[in-house]
């Protein structure tokens, strides 16, 4: 028996980049993945917002810490918690991408074959 944790949305998503990648993806596919990227979404934006509470919280001690806001910004962004914000993002924008991608790869789709009609 294994003890295999769920996959996190993060590698659910990488996961779809590299199918997309490495294969022709047929139109129903297509559209299965369209619909989980969508639906995951709404995670990458809940990250999005608990990363950057997180990466504010830094970025003002920092600011309290120091006089030049320069300083503490450099200061908060090499935190883990300004990493965490930057990889928040960057999976939303992957997402996003991803999700314009097969929609224009499903719209060419669909009207290939109605002109093979």
């Amino acid at each position: 028996m294994t003890d295999e944790r769920p996959l996190t949305i993060r590698e659910r998503i990488k996961a779809i980049q590299v199918e997309l990648r490495e294969k022709d993806v047929l139109p129903l596919r297509g559209a299965e993945l369209l619909t989980q990227l969508t639906a995951m979404l709404g995670n990458c934006n809940d990250e999005f917002r608990a990363a950057d509470v997180d990466y504010k919280r830094i970025l003002l001690a920092a600011m309290q810490q120091h006089k030049a806001a320069s300083r503490a910004k450099i200061e908060a962004e090499t935190s883990p918690q300004y990493v965490r914000r930057q990889e928040a993002i960057h999976t939303k924008e992957l997402a996003v991408e991803m999700i314009r991608s097969l929609k224009a790869c499903l719209r060419t789709k669909q009207e290939e074959m109605r002109l093979a009609q």
